[in-house]
Order: C-alpha cells, then structure tokens, then sequence
C-alpha cells in the first residue's frame, strides 16, 4: 500500500508530506484547492506522463518521492526485478519511488534512491496503484477496452497466452508461405541471382586465413633483393665472417675454449661456461634458420602479379558478400540455403500450408474454448454488476454483455455454429442466437481470440439491451463505472485503489451507497479476497463520512503565493467539513453532518460484528 507521499514544487503545491494507513481516505476541500493535483503526483511518480508546466512557478525543480509497504505476495513479484537491476532497498518490506521534472524539461526517475530509466520505472511500478481519474469511466466508452475487463474478471489471462502465441506462430507461418508464393518471374530473377553468387564465390576457392597468408607473401616477393641482401649481412656477421675479420661464431667459440681452461682453475665458473655454451648453440641455430629461409627466397615477378591478383579478387568478393573470408563463405552458405528453399518451394508451401491448418485447428479449439469460459464469466459479472446498480438506485437497470463472431475465409474453422454468430449474455435472459447451425464456419481472430466483446445496459424496464456508448447518460455511466469497479476490484489484487472525483454525476442520495462500496473494498471478505487501500477525491458529504481518515484540502495566500495545506480532520472539525459539504447553515446541517457520522458508525460497526 501507499505509506507516505512528499511533493515538493509541484503546480500550486509548495511542498506537502502525506502518510498514509490502511483503509478508506477521504479527500474534501474546495473547487481547485488541490485534490486532483495530489492524484495527479502519484500518477507522475508511477511513470505518467509530464512536462515543465508541472514545475511550480519560480522553481528550478519538482519533485515527488512515495513510498509503498509491500505485503509478502507482491514483494514476490518485484524484489526478482530490483535483484537483477541491482535496486534492492534496504528493507525488503519498502519501495522507494521517485520523480524530479526540471524547469528546462528534463526529468530524473529513482527506485531506492538510484537514477533508472523512466521504462524501468512503470515496471517496477506496475501493479502498485490503479487509478481511476474523473474522466477514467470513459474507458468504458472504448468498446476494445471490453473484452480486457471481461478476462481481468474472468481470470482468463492464462487462456488468452495460449491464443496469442497460437497467433503469432500462425502469422509466422503464413508470413513464410506468402513470401514462396511471390511473383514466378520475381523468383525466377532470384533463383539466376542466388546461382551467380554461388558460382562466383565457388569459384574462388576462398580458404579461411588465407588473406593473411596472402600478405606475408606479397611482403616478401615485394622486397625479396634487399631481404636477400640483409640475409647477407647477418649471415656474414654470425658465422661466415669475411677477409681476416673473424665471425661472431668463430668469437664465441674462442671464449668456450678460454672458460672451460678457467672452469678446471676454478669450478665456480662452470656457470659462466654453460651460458656460453648455450649461446654458442643459440647462434648456430639462428646461423641455420637464415640459410634456409635463405635458400626459400626467391625473386619472381611472376608470382608477386598472381599474389597481387589473387588478394584483389578476394577483396572484390569481400566488398559484395562479406567483411572477411569467413563473411563471403557464411554469405554463400546462406544464398545456397534459399536457393534450396525456393527450388523445393512446391513442396515447403505444401508443408507451410499443412502446419497453417494444423495451428489453426489448434487455435480454433483453444480460443472456442476461451470463447466458453468469456460466456460463463459474462453471465456471472452481469448478475453482480446488476445487483451493484440496483444498490446504486438503478434497480430496474439490466446489464449485458454482447459477443460477435466475425466470418473470415481466412479465419479459424468453427464446426457446428451459427453464421454471423451474435449472443447477449446478461443477468436476467439465457444465452441467446439466431440463425441454423453450419457445418462449418471460418472466424476472424486475433491475439484476443475470436469475441468480438461489447457492453450492453437497459437503464429503464422494459428497454432492449443496447451498447453502452449509446445509450447511458452521464449519470448513469457513473453509476456503471462504479459498479464495473466494485465487482472488478474484488478480483484485483492491485493494493492501492485512486478515486479522483469518479462520484460525479451522483446525487447525495446514493452517496452513503457509493461510500459502502468503496469502504467495503478496504474490509477482507469472507471469501479471502484481499483487502484494498482507497483514496477518493469526493464532494459527497455522504461518500466522504466513511473515511477512515479525512483530509481537508485548502488553498492559502502565504507572502503573495498560493500554497496548498492538507489537514487531518476529526471530532469538530470533521463535522464542520460535512456541514459545508452539504451546502446549508444553521443547526439543522450540523445534526445532519453528526447524524452522517453516527450512521457510518453503526454501519461498520455491524459489519465488524
């Protein structure tokens, strides 16, 4: 959960501590006091999107730092990827989050006090906090967003794995088999191409390290007078000497000869005798390794013209094919294969296309699958969302939800179903289609399967069922919003729950309502669901009273600037907030207010009992 919160020079906020416990948080406090600014650092330090605007006026910076307690199962999950980025804190128990916006636009993201990239800091951050701000109901207006929320319900995601790898190995596949199938005089342009590469590199007979073997021969051919001459010279020197000058070999001996005379006077000197011996040997093999290399050099002009030809057609070669030797052979490996490939392309297609059906049938049968359990869960989220909205004062309402099938020739094979198959699941009516069943029927899938999923709401009696975006007032999609989010949260193990302003539309008469719902989601159930942290951003007095800590947010004027001030109401205070929520004065509001307080009292304590 979120433990504690610091926002220093963010828009109207000077700088603000939060800390945070468990349960429901109620937010109050005036039009443009803050409330929403509040959510909106938590949004920017989980990763959100923001720029120099954030940076409160006059400031060089902004900055906001949270740092979240994490129970046993989520610390499961996020401690192997801190590990492996070397960002483990020093209690495994906390995660440290941070987010600094410069005024020239530059911004830094910490975890546990160490710079990461603003991509590692959504992953680490991911799962932490959902929040649902006073536009997020319209992601109930987006029809792709409905087949998510009907798996997130449904616990699906293990299924919907299934079908998208299905998916990507078939796209794979096809991929393939569209490319053998490419235009004959294309391929047959590629096929004389492939052949001539081929050729030319086999012509060559390229042999690895040979380039290098190439060059020392050149160098020697090059200049094989002046190696002949200094060939010459050393060997006259070592041990060939010239007129009377005697060789250095001849020396050397004569210094052998004295030293064995001094080593019989005195023993100590053997040492001395053995090194000159040694480096008598040393120049005698040197002396022998002259003379034949001596003896291999030879002056050919003829040879340097091939060696150079030879080094220019293996650098021509290289230009085309490769950096080095061992580039062009790899080259001419990889010509050769997809010059077998298309030369066996009759039959790689035939065997593409055998795979292609197999992995279709296989994905027919998983995402038919899929398709069954979308159904099942479909009924049981309309019953609870049903039940949610009579809760709300929309008792006559009814909720479905609508699956399509699409025909695609190149679809997946759906045996024994209905053409254009369209079923409404809601509440209250049993699964529902139209037309004869087929043999055989090919659907349209992606990586989701093969549902088309839309929502469907009646907000009155004895209306059909009709698509959410076209029938729900504003009021009323609140109200669904709240009641998707009531059943959904129950399956999500997302800690800590934001609701910015998300009871707008809602009068003060469903307020205690709404105020149950979103405090009964910070209470464990009897079925072992965990238990939430909620924040919400209210105007509801009724909402607000089942906070189990109220903060008061307020603007002030301090030295000609306006700073934000958070303050922690009870007793009185508590009471004097509700009272201008409601709107009215005298004492009548404040036995109003008192009586709100006492009646969210007695609820808890009936559900604690």
């Amino acid at each position: 959960m979120l433990k504690e919160l610091y926002i220093r020079n963010f828009a109207i906020i000077d700088e603000l501590r939060l800390a945070f416990a468990p349960g429901f948080t109620a937010f109050t406090g005036e039009t443009g006091a803050g409330k929403s600014i509040i959510i909106g650092a938590v949004g920017l330090v989980l990763g959100g999107r923001a720029d120099a605007s954030v940076v409160r006026a006059g400031a060089e910076r902004a900055l906001v730092e949270a740092t979240f307690e994490l129970e046993p199962r989520r610390q499961e999950m996020v401690l192997p990827l801190l590990e492996r980025e070397g960002l483990e804190g020093d209690e495994p128990g906390l995660l440290s989050l941070g987010r600094e916006i410069r005024a020239g636009g530059r911004n830094v993201c910490r975890v546990n006090g160490r710079a990461v990239t603003l991509t590692l800091l959504r992953e680490v951050a991911e799962g932490l906090v959902d929040i649902h701000g006073q536009s997020e109901h319209l992601s109930l207006l987006r029809v792709r967003e409905h087949v998510n929320l009907l798996d997130r319900y449904g616990d699906l995601w293990g299924l919907r794995a299934r079908v998208a790898e299905l998916v990507a190995r078939l796209r794979a596949v096809r991929r393939e088999r569209a490319g053998l199938e490419r235009d004959e005089a294309e391929l047959a342009r590629r096929v004389d191409l492939l052949q001539y590469q081929i050729a030319e590199i086999e012509a060559a007979r390229l042999e690895t390290g040979e380039e290098e073997k190439l060059a020392e021969e050149r160098v020697r051919l090059a200049n094989a007078e002046q190696l002949a001459d200094l060939l010459a010279e050393a060997l006259r020197a070592l041990d060939e000497g010239e007129g009377e000058e005697r060789s250095a070999v001849d020396l050397l001996g004569a210094a052998v000869r004295a030293l064995e005379g001094l080593a019989r006077i005195d023993r100590s000197l053997e040492p001395r005798l053995r090194t000159a011996e040694e480096v008598a040997y040393k120049l005698q093999d040197l002396g022998e390794t002259l003379r034949a290399y001596r003896d291999q050099l030879e002056f050919n002009p003829q040879r340097l013209v091939e060696v150079e030809e030879r080094v220019n057609l293996i650098h021509r070669l290289e230009r085309k094919y490769g950096a080095s030797i061992p580039a062009v052979l790899a080259f001419a490996e990889g010509a050769a294969r997809e010059l077998e490939t298309i030369t066996h392309s009759e039959e790689l297609i035939a065997e593409l296309k055998a795979q292609e059906e197999q992995l279709l049938a296989d994905l027919g049968d998983i995402a038919l699958e899929l398709s069954a359990q979308r159904r099942k869960a479909a009924a049981r989220l309309a019953r609870e969302v049903e039940q949610e909205l009579a809760d709300l004062r929309m008792e006559g309402a009814r909720f479905g939800v609508d699956l399509q099938w699409r025909e695609d020739p190149d679809g997946v094979p759906i045996p024994g179903v209905v053409r254009d198959f369209k079923l409404q699941v809601s509440g209250l009516e049993p699964e529902t289609s139209s037309l004869e069943p087929e043999t055989h029927v090919r659907v349209a899938f992606d990586v989701t399967g093969i549902d088309r999923v839309e929502f469907l709401i009646s907000p009155n009696p004895g209306e059909p069922l009709k698509p959410l975006v076209k029938i729900a007032s504003g009021g009323e999609t609140s109200r669904l919003m709240l009641a998707l989010k009531a059943v959904l949260s129950r399956a999500d193990e997302t800690p800590t729950l934001i609701f910015d302003e998300i009871d707008q539309g809602i009068g003060g008469r469903v307020g205690a309502t709404v105020g149950k719902k979103l405090w009964g989601l910070t209470v464990k159930r009897e079925d072992g669901a965990v238990p939430h942290q909620v924040l919400c951003v209210t105007h509801l007095p009724q909402l607000a009273g089942f906070g189990d800590l109220h903060l008061k947010v307020e603007k002030a004027v301090v030295e000609g600037r306006t700073v934000t001030r958070l303050t922690a109401l009870e007793g009185a205070a508590r009471v004097e907030e509700l009272a201008q929520m409601l709107g009215a004065s005298g004492g009548a509001v404040y036995r109003s207010a008192e009586e709100i307080l006492a009646q969210v009292a007695d609820y808890k304590r009936d559900q604690y009992s």
